[in-house]
């Protein structure tokens, strides 16, 4: 029952946090980047490492998984060997990443409820974790732009299957600046628009120019 008298200044619980949530990377290879055919894959690519960049400035855990790295698709996306050079990489043979043992100790071993997912092919190596995670009592959040499948329908067909299952589209700036909230917090006001300025597109451009014209301190 909704009390007025109950009203603060606080943030929901619904949001993510540094400290409330891991990010799960799932299979961005080379196989599965020439199948994709839902988008931009240089924009699939650009957002991928934007989200990696978020999960280092705010240190929140990750979990780096690939399927059949060396016998058909591939190591991992370079950017994200770069980013974590001390992750183990879990490669499995399960398309269903939450079928593999490996994979769902490494989540349980992060000790966060919130699982923020992105991966390839959104229909098969996304949508079958995603919902294999909601149903064990998971609050999934799955970063659609740093995800695609083989065509625009697959992705979106995949999408909205996991939001009727429970799960919330999310993109990786939202992520970032939902990480952030406050451009107060000086801890990683400098990193968070470092990020913004590499991966951001125009947004990111426009921070550069608005620091160069109007201040250091322009963000928001």
């Amino acid at each position: 029952m909704f009390d007025i008298s109950e009203v603060t200044a606080a943030p929901g619980p619904d949001l993510l946090t540094p400290d409330n949530c891991a990010v799960l990377f799932v299979d961005h290879q080379p196989q599965m980047f020439f199948g994709t055919g839902s988008g931009d894959r240089t924009a699939i690519i650009n957002s991928t490492l934007g989200l990696a960049e978020a999960a280092k400035v705010f240190d929140v855990p990750v979990v780096l998984s690939t399927v059949a790295a060396e016998s058909f698709s591939g190591p991992i996306l370079p950017g994200l060997a770069e980013a974590f050079p001390d992750e183990r990489i879990i490669d499995r043979t399960t398309m269903n990443a939450w079928e593999d043992a490996e994979f769902v100790e490494a989540v349980r071993a992060t000790g966060r409820r919130k699982l923020v997912i992105a991966g390839l092919w959104t229909e098969v190596c996304v949508v079958l974790p995603a919902l294999s995670a909601i149903s064990q009592g998971y609050e999934v959040y799955v970063v659609t732009d740093a995800s695609g499948g083989v065509s625009p329908q697959a992705h979106e067909h995949a999408v909205q299957r996991m939001i009727r299952g429970g799960a919330v589209p999310v993109t990786w700036v939202q992520v970032l600046l939902e990480l952030q909230r406050d451009w107060a917090r000086e801890e990683t006001y400098v990193p968070v628009t470092e990020v913004v300025k590499e991966h951001g597109g125009a947004y990111g451009l426009g921070l550069v120019y608005a620091q160069a014209v109007i201040g250091a301190h322009a963000a928001g």
